[in-house]
């Protein structure tokens, strides 16, 4: 809203009242006619004002004070009637001037008496801009000044401040600089932080008894304010702690108490507000006593005996009202009626403190024992007792259970006002009942408001992901509102689509299969974007479709769904199934979808897929929740692999945000993030290492195993020049593939390529031991091979039985690790293994595949140089159509990769092979090869153009030739720094010849 546009809704919804019709106080003094100066000057209107200080625009200024003989009697003054409402002329910002150590300002506005409370609500959430609140404090008390005991004071203090910031609640005041608001402005400057924004402390004060108050008249205005009044008057000044002021105008000056209903009604609208927008519970609220005189006493007999009752939390030892409560609350908790002794020393106890009558003090104990009748809605907090329970613990608790609400519905406020503590302590007790699904549901909320202590608490009370997580719930957790975070992975989504999304489009799994993709990378595939999950997903949606009407996918997300097993059981649906009972595994299930999609029949055929605590982490990531997301990550397994993925995931995230030109402080958290999990990673493995070097190497090993399309060592690889220890780990464990089953340390090449030439060398060669190989990660087809090598010696029996065995028994032999294998070894081959084994174990390793590559490479160029320096003939000749082959066998092979890789797209495909240089300089050789060889088989020019062409395409394969010997322990880092300098070479040199062309 404009400034012009919001100056003139303050003026049209709110007004003040000024006194326009002289009525004398004091009817005993001057009768003169006209008023004299003396009149003027000492004779007061019943408003509070003088005669020169009041408006005589509807009625001309009287000529004698006081009627006189004959004449009608005066009448007495009242608002209606003698009072003007007019637009408020007093409306913006104090700057309070008593405080050279911190900058305290606040709002304020003048108000009439009888304004409408939704209006001040409006004022409130929509022009001030306070947080919503969860909670509301009204705090009474004295109005003079009073000493609090130094244990009551902090108690007070640190309680009200600490609930009210835990909370994000409100406090209302009197906002005078007297009396208990000025302990509440004390408790906000010790305990209540430098942030503006989060204090919300409002004064509701009378404009009457404000000194100095002229000095705020203006529209729109910044006004510096002095609070230090001068002690002779009997007005107050404003207190410069609280954050807000609503000053109440009735007409009168220096009277107190017309904030009181306004005040009151205003209470009644802000306990009408939602506390969350996603939870349909009420704002609590609370009346905290300290001191007080005789009007407290009404005050506490208003707020209890309300429907719904108030809570009254009493703060015993502050003096006054407070302890007459505190006195009568221990002396009626067992028998609501007083001794007859007791009664009297209480009413001479009652006649002492406020210093009354007789008859005002038995009023006064009517009134109290009247408040006993609602005991249960008070609580007194003794500061000095033993109970060590938190003020601010005993403040919530208070309003808890004032609320009278189920246990849901506690459970709901609790999570509003984040205090985990306070659930566990008086919610999720011993005992306690609960609806189905309801908890679900909290747990549902806690993730979307991102409350990880309510996560955590949940979990810890027997709550299961994998029984919570669904495809609903998981999609409305990635649909929820979230400002700018939803608005990024909306534009992942069109970056990964190439397509705009139109207005109110639902994210669906699938699509964060293909933004997960997209970020990854390289050829990793996501669950979400599997054959087996689209055909579960879909068939759960036509499934849903079709029954709309009775299990929607809304009642879906709020958990209604029915135990599936309610039919086959007689469980108390009140409590939950958490295991399912042992079924074999049928053999013809498909392996990949082991876990991922179960039918159960008896529901309408209806799909069930399930999720764990790595769908849930993923989704924290992308939704930008590090402290969620760092919470899930201590849960579930495959931590050093989640770890890593998130570090990609991150910084991904952070390249796509520079690239959208977004805030480059999101960029950055992006990249902190990032860092952050990358360390986790790499201190992770640093203290498996150090603990048990094999354990880490298994580690590794088994993660590997899990992550196979995006490996967590990639993570450690890149982090290997921070710390020593993971550098050591991930060396060894890159030996160990690298070397497979051979065991050579030294001169490793040599032994290799000798065996290459003399085949029966590879007998002589040592191999791992089995429990070495345990720590290697071994293909599927080598642990086939090795099985259909020990056929002999073992019944037809026993290999089905081993092929049917299920996980709870053991793996079957496909499945298992390389321990397992071995164990099937050594009833035949006892402590060496079979020549054919060896052979096999020989070709199939990685180092040998790469010499024998590199072989057969060094003759390939041999025979191209060979080509290039002899005189081409018509005809090409043996050495250049070996050539020819082993190129288009090559070119081959690469198109294979492209089509074979995991992307489903060929763009996407294209894309991912292309980012890597080694591929873009093999696609070039190839194509200029391909050119040449077209032009030499046509005369000259063209078979010399083609010669031409073949010299330049060399140049290719030789340079490939630094990518063979990267490998080299010692060689290699400097080859990969001169790679990286052609390619820095290389595209500046483009962009140059790019500019030039354009500025020619």
């Amino acid at each position: 809203m404009s400034s012009l546009s919001c100056k003139s809704w303050m003026e049209e919804t709110f007004s003040k009242r000024e006194c326009v019709k002289f009525i004398p106080s004091s009817r005993d003094l001057h009768r003169c006619i006209p008023v004299c100066q003396v009149c003027q000057n000492l004779i007061r209107c019943c408003c509070g004002r003088l005669i020169v200080e009041h408006s005589w625009q509807e009625s001309p200024p009287p000529t004698v004070i006081c009627p006189g003989p004959g004449q009608d009697e005066a009448e007495d003054w009242s608002m209606e009637r003698h009072t003007s409402v007019s637009p408020t002329d007093s409306y913006g910002t104090i700057d309070f001037q008593d405080n050279a150590t911190r900058v305290c300002r606040a709002k304020f506005v003048r108000v009439a008496v009888d304004t409408k409370p939704e209006a001040l609500l409006q004022l409130m959430l929509k022009e001030w801009q306070m947080e919503r609140p969860k909670l509301l404090f009204t705090v009474h008390g004295g109005c003079e000044n009073f000493t609090l005991p130094p244990k009551v004071k902090h108690s007070f203090s640190k309680g009200l401040i600490t609930a009210a910031r835990s909370t994000d609640a409100w406090i209302l005041t009197d906002g005078i600089n007297t009396g208990v608001s000025k302990y509440v402005g004390e408790a906000v400057k010790t305990f209540g932080g430098h942030n503006l924004r989060k204090r919300n402390t409002v004064g509701i004060t009378p404009w009457g008894v404000i000194d100095n108050n002229t000095d705020l008249i203006g529209s729109d205005v910044f006004r510096p304010y002095q609070p230090l009044g001068n002690p002779l008057s009997k007005r107050a000044c404003l207190n410069s702690f609280h954050s807000h002021f609503l000053l109440v105008d009735d007409g009168t000056l220096g009277k107190y108490g017309c904030q009181q209903g306004l005040r009151r009604k205003l209470e009644k609208h802000i306990q009408l507000l939602k506390i969350h927008p996603r939870l349909n519970q009420r704002v609590p609220m609370v009346c905290v006593v300290v001191e007080g005189g005789p009007v407290i006493v009404s005050t506490v007999l208003d707020y209890v005996s309300n429907n719904p009752p108030v809570p009254v939390f009493v703060f015993e030892g502050s003096g006054r009202a407070a302890d007459l409560l505190a006195f009568l609350h221990k002396q009626t908790a067992i028998d609501r009626q007083l001794d007859a002794d007791i009664k009297q020393d209480f009413l001479v106890r009652i006649r002492e403190v406020f210093g009354v009558d007789r008859e005002e003090a038995s009023r006064l104990c009517t009134l109290l024992l009247e408040c006993m009748d609602h005991r249960q809605s008070i609580t007194i907090f003794d500061s000095e007792s033993d109970d060590h329970v938190a003020p601010d613990a005993a403040i919530l608790t208070t309003t808890l259970k004032g609320t009278k609400a189920s246990s849901a519905e506690q459970l709901n406020v609790t999570l509003a006002w984040d205090r985990a503590d306070i659930a566990q302590k008086d919610v999720l007790v011993h005992g306690q009942h609960w609806q189905v699904g309801s908890l679900e549901q909290a747990m549902l909320d806690s993730l979307v408001m991102d409350r990880v202590s309510f996560v955590k608490l949940l979990i810890d009370n027997g709550m299961t992901m994998s029984r919570f997580l669904n495809v609903g719930r998981l999609e409305e957790l990635y649909n929820m509102p979230q400002g700018h975070t939803g608005h990024f992975l909306h534009h992942l989504v069109e970056d990964v689509k190439q397509t705009s999304l139109p207005l109110g489009y639902r994210l669906s799994l699938i699509d964060m299969g293909l933004v997960i993709e997209y970020l990854i990378g390289g050829a990793y595939r996501s669950t979400y974007t599997r054959k087996h999950f689209r055909a579960t997903y879909n068939q759960l949606q036509d499934k849903e479709g079709k029954r709309n009407s009775t299990f929607s996918l809304s009642k879906q997300k709020r958990g209604m769904i029915p135990n599936l097993q309610k039919s086959k059981s007689h469980q108390d649906p009140h409590f939950f199934r958490t295991a399912q009972p042992y079924k074999c595994k049928d053999k013809n299930m498909p392996h990949g979808t082991t876990g991922k999609a179960v039918w159960i029949p008896g529901i309408s055929e209806a799909p069930i897929v399930s999720f764990n605590f790595n769908d849930l982490f993923v989704w924290a990531v992308l939704q930008q929740r590090q402290e969620m997301a760092l919470f899930l990550w201590q849960h579930g397994e495959e931590a050093l692999a989640r770890a890593a993925v998130a570090c990609k995931l991150y910084r991904s995230m952070a390249f796509e945000a520079r690239q959208s030109s977004m805030n480059d402080n999101i960029a950055e958290q992006f990249k902190a993030y990032s860092l952050e999990f990358g360390q986790l990673a790499v201190n992770l493995l640093d203290c498996a290492f150090r603990q048990n070097e094999k354990m880490a190497m298994k580690l590794l090993t088994s993660e590997m195993e899990a992550w196979s399309h995006f490996t967590c060592l990639q993570i450690a690889v890149s982090s290997c020049h921070r710390p020593f220890v993971s550098h050591s780990c991930t060396q060894t464990l890159l030996t160990d593939l690298w070397t497979g089953p051979l065991n050579m340390r030294k001169n490793s090449f040599l032994k290799i390529i000798l065996s290459l030439l003399l085949p029966p060398a590879i007998l002589l060669l040592e191999y791992k031991s089995k429990a070495e190989m345990c720590h290697v990660p071994q293909s599927h087809e080598a642990i086939l091979f090795v099985r259909d090598t020990l056929k002999t010696g073992a019944t037809h029996e026993e290999t089905d039985h081993l092929g049917n065995q299920d996980a709870e028994h053991g793996l079957p032999v496909q499945d298992r690790c390389c321990d397992s294998v071995s164990k099937c070894l050594s009833p035949f081959t006892g402590h060496c293994a079979s020549w054919i084994t060896r052979l096999y174990d020989f070709y199939t390793a990685p180092v040998v595949k790469f010499c024998f590559h590199t072989m057969w490479y060094l003759a390939f160029l041999m025979l191209f140089s060979y080509t290039i320096l002899v005189k081409m003939g018509d005809e090409p000749s043996v050495q250049e159509w070996l050539v020819i082959l082993y190129i288009l066998s090559t070119a081959v092979e690469k198109t294979r990769e492209v089509l074979m890789s995991e992307p489903r797209q060929l763009r996407q495909k294209l894309k991912i092979w292309f980012s890597e240089y080694w591929n873009l300089s093999d696609f070039i050789a190839i194509i200029l090869f391909l050119a040449g060889l077209t032009m030499r088989w046509h005369d000259d020019p063209f078979r010399t153009a083609g010669r031409i062409t073949y010299c330049l395409d060399i140049i290719f394969w030789f340079v490939r030739v630094m990518d063979l010997l990267a490998v080299n322990q010692h060689a290699g880092p400097y080859l990969t720094m001169i790679t990286k300098m052609l390619c820095i070479f290389s595209m500046f040199s483009s962009r140059l010849l790019t500019c030039s062309l354009l500025w020619s």
